[in-house]
Formats: C-alpha cells, structure tokens, sequence
C-alpha cells in the first residue's frame, strides 16, 4: 500500500495516505469467503497473495466512514491453526519480530505485523525502498526469543507501541522491525 503509486503524489489514495499517516495509525483486521470476499474484493484496494493466503489492503478511510461490504466482515474467526512451527527467519532479510510475552490474536498480530512493516518502511531511503519493493517485499513475522526480546527493543530498530484500543494495554511493545537497512 504504502509503494503503491495510488498512495504517492498526486495518486487517487495519497490524501488519504497522509492524512492517515498523520494521525493515529489504526488498522483493522476482517475475514471474508466466498460473496463477502468478492465485494470486498471489488472496492478499491491491494490483494497480496502467498502461501495459500490471499489479504486485501484498502485505502484509509474514517472508521465512521468505512464502506458497508467491509463493515459487516467479521472480526472474529481470524485464528489459524499451523500444523508445523514456522521454519527459522533467515537473517539476512527483514524479519518482524513478535513480543513473546503478549498473548495476541491472529488478527491483532496482523494488524500488528503490518504495522511493523509500515515503520520499517518509513526508516528505509529511496534506493532502500526501491531494492525491497523489487525483491517483492519478502518478510518473515516470527516471535522473539524471550532472551532476545529487551535487546531488540532496545536495539534502534523501529518498535511498534501499542494505543492500547483493543486486546493488549497501551504503551505495549508489540513488534521490532529488523530489516538488514537498519542494522
């Protein structure tokens, strides 16, 4: 969403991009099949695909404003269910790094991972910028080791602190952004 050229300049979305930007960054996470799915999918957005997983990113809008085939999504049912622990981050890419002590949901943490992403993107030059976006944006989201979690917090790297709106209290150190830029 944010390399979109949509969110950018004069694009279709940049205004509201900024004004998003600008104020509290708030990201909600839905779950949709089938006809829910297919309207969702006919607003305007971004659909990434991987791993058999498919989301869909819209523009910000106010949460009073939200289109009404996204607004009656459920919020719950978001849970998965790995059959297999993931396989290590490679660290030689970027990699969000979970709180460990934090027991969130699969949305929250999504909404969270996304969030962490965002900061990296923000802390990364042009060339930076341009070198991820052509690599296809790969990114691992794994939970810290409980040893490692206070020296990534403390490390420099962008950390996300939670408003405290839902699930965790505020203030909460949700997600590290480890990109190898950063380092």
């Amino acid at each position: 969403m944010l390399a979109d050229e949509r969110s950018v300049g004069d694009g279709a979305w940049a205004q509201a991009m900024r004004d998003w930007q600008d104020a509290r960054i708030r990201k909600v996470v839905r779950r949709a099949r089938g006809a829910e799915w297919r309207r969702a999918e006919a607003l305007p957005g971004i659909t990434v695909t991987g791993g058999g997983a498919e989301v869909r990113v819209f523009p910000p809008v106010p949460l009073d404003g939200w289109p009404k085939d996204l607004a009656r999504l459920q919020v719950s049912g978001t849970d998965l269910d790995d059959p297999e622990p993931p396989a290590p981050a490679d660290p030689s890419g970027p990699v969000l790094w979970l709180n460990p002590g934090l027991d969130m949901s699969a949305g929250k943490a999504m909404a969270q991972a996304g969030h962490g992403a965002q900061l990296a993107w923000w802390e990364l030059s042009g060339s930076e910028r341009t070198a991820w976006r052509d690599a296809g944006f790969p990114l691992a989201v794994r939970t810290a080791d409980p040893d490692a979690w206070q020296r990534l917090t403390a490390s420099g790297l962008p950390v996300v602190r939670d408003a405290g709106y839902t699930e965790i209290a505020a203030g909460s150190c949700t997600v590290v952004a480890d990109h190898p830029a950063l380092r």
